[in-house]
């Protein structure tokens, strides 16, 4: 098993080969995320009215 100080090292070299996004880049795929996010809440909400009026309806 390795020591801690090796490990340490080790996980050092492999953060200085990440190729880190850009600030631009970051705050651009955030809103993309936001956005899908509230399309598909905005979906599935309508989804639930509907089947909910329909199920009341049938139970009525």
């Amino acid at each position: 098993m390795a020591t801690p100080k090796a490990f340490l090292r080790e996980t050092r070299d492999e953060l200085k080969k990440v190729v880190w996004p850009t600030r631009q880049e970051v705050i651009r795929l955030t809103l993309v995320v936001i956005v899908v996010s509230l399309i598909v809440g905005i979906f599935l909400g309508g989804l639930d009215f509907i089947f909910v009026k329909i199920l009341g309806t049938i139970v009525k």
